[in-house]
């Protein structure tokens, strides 16, 4: 599946000093947009007959299931206003967010780090989360995240090189040697497994990178986005919030449309919300 951002992702390696494997390093995080939803218009046909009323719509999915939702709220199916940039541009400028809690996506996040999840997670009301789990998932050749003012200088970059080093190789030890430790308490080969991942873990660092499959509605997102994308967030979840952002363009401009992607004099990209807290 390709990036739905359509942008590459910066990554460079680095042969350790003793693990066998290269270390991978990761800048920019990738935005999967792997699910939307979509109208049964049969159904949505049979309602509108079963009450005597008509509806047309040049809306996309995701914005007709929020105008669905906010013109039954009156029955003014095929009454007022008539584009579905017109409709719900008036709901937004009103702040009627619940209507915009009918529509939800689908992404799955990559390179990001255990830092941002943390952040991330924080966002529950109209949000549900999925992450790969260190406990059965081995991390001994999984990918860190560095920060951009850390990689900008050479004497902390090599720095935070090695001490991701030493913390990996550490993880390493651990889980060898809890595995064999085990073997004579616990049977079974998977357990022992989890039971000595789950224990070495404790020494991987927030920039470890994880994988996260994460739903949400449109008010959700639009939250996510004002608050993640403003210049004043951490700067790997803002990077994620605009290409979030971008994507939403694309596949709900009536509702995301009024949200705009702006360059910071240093170039970096915010969001800028002219609608805040709909």
């Amino acid at each position: 599946m390709t990036d739905a951002t359509n942008e590459t992702t910066a990554t460079a390696t680095e042969e350790p000093t003793g693990s066998a494997t290269p270390m991978h390093v990761v800048y920019e995080p990738e935005v999967y947009l792997i699910g939307s939803q979509v109208l049964d218009d049969g159904e949505v046909q049979r309602f509108l007959d079963d009450h005597g009323s008509v509806w047309e719509t040049d809306a996309k999915p995701g914005e007709a299931l929020a105008e669905a939702g906010g013109r039954l709220c009156y029955m003014s199916y095929g009454k007022g206003r008539k584009t579905i940039d017109e409709y719900l541009g008036h709901i937004i400028t009103l702040r009627h967010g619940s209507v915009l809690e009918h529509a939800c996506w689908n992404f799955v996040f990559t390179n990001v780090s255990r830092s941002l999840t943390h952040e991330l997670i924080r966002h529950r009301a109209g949000f549900g989360y999925s992450q790969r789990s260190q406990r059965y998932v081995d991390e001994s050749e999984c990918p860190f995240i560095q920060p951009d003012c850390i990689a900008e200088d050479s004497e902390l970059d090599q720095l935070w090189r090695e001490t991701i080093q030493t913390c990996r190789e550490t993880y390493d030890t651990l889980v060898d040697r809890l595995t064999e430790s085990f073997a004579d308490t616990i049977e079974a080969p998977t357990m022992r497994r989890k039971m000595a991942r789950q224990a070495a873990r404790s020494v991987l660092p927030n920039a470890t990178e994880t994988k996260i499959f994460v739903t949400a509605n449109a008010r959700a997102l639009r939250h996510f986005c004002e608050l993640r994308g403003s210049e004043h967030a951490d700067v790997e979840i803002r990077k994620l919030a605009v290409k979030v952002l971008r994507v939403l363009h694309e596949q709900a401009p009536a509702i995301f449309g009024d949200m705009t992607i702006e360059a910071l004099p240093d170039g970096a990209e915010v969001v800028v919300s002219p609608n805040s807290k709909v």
